[in-house]
């Protein structure tokens, strides 16, 4: 885990939000613009759709 996520402090989604964001702060640097967001599963409430919102609100599209 990213240094700066470890002494994030805060609520699981909160911290979920900070990882959506890395994800499209990198893929944005790698020139990636749009992913296919396979939830696996999962229901997509709480730090699914924290993760999936934030990388979406930071540029990426699904």
């Amino acid at each position: 885990m990213e240094k700066e996520l470890r002494t994030f402090t805060g609520d699981k989604t909160a911290k979920a939000k900070q990882v959506g964001e890395l994800i499209a702060k990198r893929a944005k640097e790698k020139g990636v613009s749009t992913v296919v967001f396979d939830r696996g599963g999962n229901k997509f409430h709480g730090r699914v759709a924290a993760v999936a919102t934030s990388a979406r609100a930071n540029g990426l599209e699904f």
